[in-house]
Formats: structure tokens, C-alpha cells, sequence
């Protein structure tokens, strides 16, 4: 009696760590790995494997076997025929399939072709099901000798083992394809976002260019401006314009900044001297570096070169309007590591053209208006464009939270299934007990303390069961309340703590596992008449934020929540003692799409959300605050019952 017992605490352990691997586990392989090595401690598992198939193929992610050489895991292959091979036949039927070396010599002797591996004395396959009962794959466990055999027991624990299995991979798969498909669309709108911005800082530019001449006071007030706008597009360290006089065929440097010369080598010249009437007289943009620069002037095709020739990098565009030429734009760097490339030639011939443009506006007040009337244009389609991108950042903020609710769904889901499965294994013991006591009683062998063992094994089982179904309704109980409130914007009255409660219960089992400790401050009378949904956001991101960035893989940490009513405003004070960011990091936290865990699961969303509600739903303020190796702390204030329009 006490081997059965302990067998079956082993089962409980061997399901709830299942339970906890599929939370913990991002890498189905790595979940496999855990399953089998929980399943060899309750039964002989030398032999074991499992197969998903999708649409007639196969692969088989995790393979262990004493004869037979494991399949690539990425593979996928075409699914044999239900009479070609046992697994074939338990995917297709969909039900469990137990083999002996004798049922498999039938198969063989008939002159069918029965799998292709090594004959195992005894095979168990049994079905991975999803919620609706489709077919994900097979899970089999064999062994090739008769000292191994697998009793019914045996079997019809394989059988509950691979429900859990089922489970917990069509978690595992869901959540790697939302996951997959949330990244694609963040990089594919972190893309866009950045050729808007280059646009809108190139659009600025071309405005602040358009209108130099009204605001400059004088020709080095505008100069300067305009090094300042190229350099907000290219680094422009060393800097200078050249203008030409074609009256006199000469050329003037009236702006000069450079690391190495403090100022221009000459401020007039000749036309034909120099890189300036090099450009010129090609009439087009020009991109150099040390050994093509160095090849011009051994070349002779440039003449008497002026300043400093120990460049890097090279750029040269000439301030063309028509046929007319206004003069050069020139950058250069010094520094091997800033190397200009055509895409910057391109940035710095574009301004040059409209820097022309702007000196012909000087002279021109016909060719200002026209100028002005063009800007006008192009801002309106800024502005169009501005406001396609915030419907797509709305869009992909909404994705986000309903990534985050299925992510809670399926944790719920998994430790939902692990109390449940034990109390039916409790169950299926009680009635085996309880039969066996019956049968003692009615042969006269029961005595006193058989009845009393009996009784024992009542008191334990009810235990068992009384524990786990407590479990299972406080998680039902908590996700309904949390899942509600987030898919709505409703305000309602609610006990704080309560709530707070509920939420992290709901975290569970992104918690489970980890060395984190959370504790919460709040006095159990506080109430609220707010937007609970947005609360279970703003807790959630935090908590999920510190798990993701603040504590490395492993490592232990605390977090500490504490809220307290401050008159008429709720104070919430959140901290955890993490790894902590710099100032630069910190400064950027609530920027949209940035993130410091970039293909590995961030989507630069979780802070911004935060801020946005905070400020924006509850009418409140977030001050955050940290430091490297000091954790993060946020303090949030908003009403106690927020303004209604």
C-alpha cells in the first residue's frame, strides 16, 4: 500500500513539474528534454520519442533511442501510411496503440512493412490532442528487452502523461507563433516608424533651409544654421562652404569648421584650385576615401589642393539651381569609424540642391513664394502620413495587449490542467481502494486495522483532492475577474488589495519557477472606483518588465508593491532590486518600440502602454527612477475615482 501511495505522489510531482517546464520553457526541445527525464522516474523510459505532424508531414523534435539513430529535429518528412508504421497509425487514428514483439512479427509475416526502426519487445504510442481533439502528433515510450515490460498501470499513466504533454505543447506552439507574429509586425512598423522619422527629419530640414533667409540676421548667422540642419542628417564634424563668383572666376569660403585646422587655409582663390572647383567642374555629387583621394591627387586631375590631406572619409556636393552653379557643400571626417557611404552623399546633394534654392530665394522674392507654397505641400503629406503612423501604433499598441491576455490565457490553462489531473488519478485510487476494501470485507479478511489503513487512505486522498480543487477555482476565479477587466475599458468599485491579489495570481505562472518574491502593501479596506482593466495592465507590464529585463535568467530578486491612499489620489510605489539602467536607457523607457531584449521577445511596447494609461485613462502621473545595480522604482499617482467627460 505505501509503494502505491508513494507511486503516486511520484506522479503528482512528475505532473506538476510538467506543468511548471511548460511555463517555463520557451524551446520545445528543452520542454521534451524535462518531460522524459520526469518520466523516468516513475517508469522505464530508456526509449522514448515524440512526433508532430502538420498536414500529412512529420518531424520529430526530440528522439532517444538504444538502437535506432535520432532524426534531424528540423526534418520534415511526409507521414507514412497507418499500416506502414505504428506511429503513423496512432497519429491517424488518433488513439493509443500498445504493441508486443508479437503483434509487430504479424505485421512483418503478413508482408507489410511495419516502421523502420529496431523491433522493441513492448511499444506504447499514445496521441498528442489538442482542445478541439486534433491530432498534434504521437508521444512513444518502447523497450527492446522482456525485463522492461509496461503493466496496465503503466499504460494508463503514459496515456494521462501525454494529455499533460498535449497540452502544454499546443501552449508552447500558440504562444511561438503570436510571439512570431507580434515581432514581424513590431519590426515591420519599427521600420516604417524609421523611414518616417528620416522623412520628417528630412522634410524639417528642407523647411528650416526654405526659410534661412528670413531668419538669419546675417551671412554667418546663416551659415552656421545650415551646418546645424545638414548636420541633424549626416555627421558633419568638419564642415565648410564654397561659393562661386562667376563674374570674377573666383571661389570664397565664408564658413570654415574643422577638428584639425582652426581656420581656412585660404578664404578666396581662383576657380580650377582645389577639391571645390573639382566638384564644380564635374557638376555633380562626389564620394571619397584616403586611397581614392590620394589616387585623384597623384592622378594631377586635381590641382593644388588646399587643407588638410589626411582625411578618411570624403564628401563633396555642388549648389546646383538649373545651369547655374552657387558653390559647394563639403564634409569630410578624420576618423576611420565615421565613413560616409552613397546613401549620405545622396542626404548631402539633396541639401546642397536646396540650399541653392535658398540662396536663389535671397535674391528672388518671386522664387521664395514658390518655394514657400512647395513646403506647404510637402508638410500637408507629412502630416498625412504622421497620422497614418499613429493609427498604426494604436493598432499594434491594441495587438500587444491581447498578445499579453493569450499569454495569461494559456499559463491559466496549464495549471488549471496539473490540480485537475491529480484529483482524477486521486479519484481512480479512491475507487480502487475503496474496491479492494469491499472484497476484503466480503471474504471476512477485513480487520480492524485494515479498515483503519483504509480510512487513512480516505483521510489522504481527500486531502489531496480538497487541495488541488481549492487551487484549480482560485486560478478560475482570479482569470475570469483579471481577463474580464482587461478586454474592457468599464469603470466599477473594487477592493484594491483584493484585486492586487487576483492579478498576481493570475502571474503565477509566469512566476512559477523563478527565484522571485513578491509582496504587496495595501490596507485590506481600500476601495476604488476606477478602471480596473487598466490597473491589471499597469501591474501586469511592471511585474513582466522586471521578470524580462531586471533579473537574469536564474537569478534571485524581489519586487515590492505598496499602494496607499494619499487624500483624494491613490499612491502606488512599485520597485524591484534588479540590474537597474543607466540614464541614457532610462530616458528612452517610455519611448514606443524601444526595447533592450530586440528578438528575444520585447516588443518596446510594455512602458509606453503603462504611460499611456497611467496619464491617459486614470488621469495620473508615473515618475520612474533607477540606476545600474540600484533596480527600478516607479511612483504612480491618480485618483482615487478618475474625471468622467
Amino acid at each position: 500500500m505505501e509503494s502505491r501511495l508513494s507511486r503516486l505522489e511520484a506522479v503528482q510531482n512528475v505532473l506538476l513539474e510538467i506543468g511548471q517546464r511548460s511555463s517555463t520553457c520557451s524551446d520545445i526541445a528543452d520542454f521534451l528534454q524535462a518531460v522524459h527525464a520526469a518520466l523516468g522516474r516513475i517508469m522505464y523510459a530508456a526509449n522514448f520519442y515524440v512526433a508532430l505532424s502538420d498536414h500529412g508531414t512529420v518531424r520529430f523534435p526530440y528522439f532517444v533511442d538504444e538502437f535506432d539513430i535520432a532524426p534531424d529535429a528540423g526534418r520534415v518528412v511526409r507521414l507514412a501510411g497507418a499500416e506502414q508504421s505504428p506511429t503513423a497509425w496512432v497519429i491517424i487514428h488518433g488513439k493509443q496503440l500498445v504493441m508486443t514483439a508479437g503483434d509487430e512479427a504479424m505485421h512483418v509475416d503478413g508482408g507489410a512493412s511495419w516502421g523502420g526502426g529496431t523491433a522493441a519487445e513492448h511499444w506504447i504510442g499514445c496521441p498528442l490532442l489538442d482542445q478541439q481533439h486534433q491530432v498534434l502528433g504521437a508521444i512513444v515510450i518502447q523497450s527492446y528487452d522482456a525485463e522492461h515490460r509496461f503493466s496496465l498501470e503503466d499504460q494508463a499513466l503514459f496515456a494521462l502523461i501525454a494529455t499533460h504533454v498535449s497540452s502544454a505543447l499546443q501552449g508552447l506552439q500558440s504562444m511561438d507563433r503570436l510571439e512570431k507574429a507580434v515581432q514581424e509586425r513590431t519590426a515591420l512598423l519599427a521600420h516604417e516608424v524609421a523611414e518616417r522619422r528620416r522623412a520628417e527629419n528630412l522634410q524639417h530640414a528642407l523647411f528650416e533651409i526654405a526659410n534661412l533667409s528670413a531668419q538669419a540676421a546675417d551671412a554667418a548667422t546663416l551659415y552656421a544654421r545650415l551646418h546645424a540642419i545638414i548636420s541633424e542628417l549626416v555627421t558633419a564634424n568638419n564642415f565648410l562652404i564654397a561659393l562661386y563668383h562667376p563674374d570674377s572666376s573666383e571661389i570664397t569660403i565664408p564658413y570654415f569648421v574643422d577638428e584639425k585646422d582652426a581656420q581656412a587655409p585660404v578664404k578666396r582663390f581662383r576657380y580650377g584650385v582645389g577639391m571645390s572647383s573639382y566638384v564644380l567642374a564635374r557638376r555633380q555629387p562626389c564620394l571619397l576615401d584616403a586611397h581614392s583621394y590620394a589616387a585623384l591627387l597623384a592622378s594631377g586631375e586635381m590641382n593644388e589642393p588646399l587643407g588638410n590631406a589626411a582625411i578618411a572619409s570624403w564628401m563633396g556636393a555642388p549648389m546646383l539651381l538649373g545651369e547655374r552653379a552657387y558653390g559647394v557643400i563639403i564634409v569630410q571626417s578624420y576618423d576611420a569609424s565615421v565613413v560616409y557611404g552613397q546613401a549620405e552623399l545622396d542626404v548631402l546633394a539633396f541639401m546642397a540642391s536646396h540650399v541653392a534654392v535658398a540662396i536663389a530665394r535671397m535674391q528672388a522674392d518671386r522664387a521664395m513664394r514658390q518655394a514657400k507654397e512647395t513646403l506647404e505641400e510637402q508638410n500637408a503629406a507629412l502630416n498625412r502620413a504622421l497620422e497614418a503612423l499613429k493609427e498604426a501604433q494604436s493598432e499594434l499598441v491594441r495587438q500587444e495587449k491581447l498578445a499579453s491576455l493569450g499569454r495569461l490565457v494559456a499559463g491559466v490553462a496549464h495549471e488549471i490542467n496539473t490540480p485537475l489531473g491529480i484529483c482524477v488519478t486521486a479519484t481512480s485510487h479512491l475507487v480502487q481502494e475503496l474496491k479492494l476494501t469491499r472484497e476484503d470485507l466480503a471474504s471476512g479478511q477485513l480487520d480492524e486495522d485494515g479498515l483503519q489503513e483504509f480510512f487513512g487512505i480516505i483521510d489522504q486522498t481527500l486531502r489531496i483532492m480538497t487541495t488541488n480543487t481549492q487551487r484549480a477555482a482560485a486560478l478560475v476565479r482570479s482569470f475570469k475577474q483579471v481577463a474580464v477587466d482587461q478586454s474592457s475599458d468599464d469603470m466599477r468599485n473594487f477592493n484594491l488589495r483584493k484585486y492586487l491579489d487576483e492579478i498576481l495570481l493570475s502571474l503565477q505562472p509566469k512566476l512559477k519557477g523563478k527565484p522571485i518574491k513578491v509582496a504587496v502593501e495595501c490596507a485590506p479596506e481600500l476601495q476604488l472606483r476606477s478602471y480596473p482593466g487598466a490597473i491589471s495592465q499597469i501591474v501586469t507590464n511592471m511585474v513582466v518588465n522586471s521578470m524580462v529585463h531586471g533579473f537574469p535568467e536564474g537569478e534571485p530578486g524581489n519586487i515590492r508593491i505598496n499602494a496607499r491612499s494619499d487624500g483624494d489620489m491613490l499612491l502606488l510605489d512599485y520597485s524591484d532590486d534588479g540590474l537597474g539602467m543607466d540614464s541614457a536607457t532610462l530616458g528612452q523607457l517610455f519611448d514606443p518600440f524601444f526595447t533592450t531584449k530586440r528578438g528575444s521577445g520585447g516588443s518596446g511596447l510594455g512602458a509606453h502602454i503603462l504611460y499611456n494609461l497611467v496619464t491617459g485613462a486614470l488621469g495620473g502621473t508615473v515618475k520612474v527612477a533607477s540606476a545600474p545595480g540600484m533596480g527600478l522604482h516607479y511612483t504612480i499617482r491618480f485618483p482615487l475615482e478618475p474625471k468622467t467627460a
